[in-house]
């Protein structure tokens, strides 16, 4: 399918550019400063599984909890050492194009979240092509109402996704929780280097595994319905966060996302994280110290 197919030349910058570029613009390891494409993503996902081995060690916490039928439907709840009635509950949404990553090597935040007295959920789904997009936001809305329902008393439920993680946690925004027997105490929002228009997608290799159409991208795009879907909490934050060294196209999306929030009733906040690349972004969850860690932290207890 060509680009020039879709949309009149001049709507929106992606449709301009060559198949090569807009490849390039959607591979966030091309566009680190630091590390090579190869050498990024394994440093990602070394960082990842061992923020996860040491969580798993040192953490009090529940694993491989189900929370539908479907064998991938489970999620990892770890807790403060601190017991308490009530707490706040951070759950995260792994990236990797719908198509890799795991809750296994995604407990990057635990630590730091925990040692305040924040529960921190790490959520799995079918990823592609074993699930389709529509069954992932299926399951992502299932498992929180699952972690509303397992703990009613919870100070409120604050979701955060990386990347494809990102796009996931903002179809929240548009969930009906009437058909799942619970109002979530939905909070906040954290999203990370997200994809929140997909139909650039149908045209780079990611398709491949997603097979989207273009009914099935817009379905799946908050970034077209958002802004006419009321807040179920006028007081829900939405942070919308992106990269210094994220692509151009990255930088669009976030910056549009969080200009039709703002049109909306949204508490929306924007934030360019400075020397930063896509996947640094999460990585440096694991310090306690880093810039996003206390916005995350003063956001869930202000």
């Amino acid at each position: 399918m060509a680009i020039s197919d879709v949309g009149l030349p001049g709507e929106v910058p992606w449709k301009k550019m060559s198949a090569e570029e807009l490849e390039s613009q959607y591979c966030p390891s091309q566009w680190g400063v630091r590390l090579r494409a190869e050498e990024a993503l394994r440093t990602y996902s070394q960082i990842g599984i061992e923020a996860t081995r040491r969580a798993r060690a040192t953490r009090k916490s529940l694993l491989h909890v189900p929370y539908g039928d479907g064998e991938g439907e489970k999620l990892d709840i770890y807790f403060p050492d601190e017991a308490a009635e009530a707490l706040p509950f951070f759950l995260f949404f792994h990236g990797g194009y719908w198509q890799s990553g795991s809750k296994d090597e995604s407990a990057f935040m635990v630590d730091p979240l925990t040692a305040q007295g924040v529960a921190v959920v790490i959520v799995a789904y079918d990823i592609a092509p074993k699930g389709t997009l529509d069954q992932m936001v299926d399951q992502v809305t299932r498992s929180v109402a699952f972690v509303q329902k397992r703990y009613p008393s919870n100070e409120g439920i604050y979701l955060c996704g990386h990347s494809a993680g990102a796009h996931l946690a903002a179809m929240m925004l548009l969930a009906n929780w009437t058909k799942h027997g619970v109002t979530p105490n939905l909070k906040g929002f954290f999203l990370m280097s997200g994809v929140f228009d997909l139909e650039p997608i149908m045209y780079t290799s990611q398709n491949v595994a997603l097979q989207l159409t273009l009914e099935d991208a817009q379905r799946n795009s908050p970034q077209l319905k958002v802004a006419q879907v009321q807040p179920v909490d006028p007081t829900c934050r939405v942070l919308v966060v992106v990269g210094q060294f994220d692509s151009p196209e990255f930088h669009r999306q976030s910056w549009e996302f969080y200009q039709t929030l703002c049109q909306g009733e949204w508490k929306a906040s924007f934030e360019q994280l400075h020397d930063m690349d896509h996947f640094e972004i999460v990585e440096n969850l694991t310090q306690k110290d880093n810039v996003l860690t206390q916005i995350i932290l003063k956001t869930i207890f202000q």
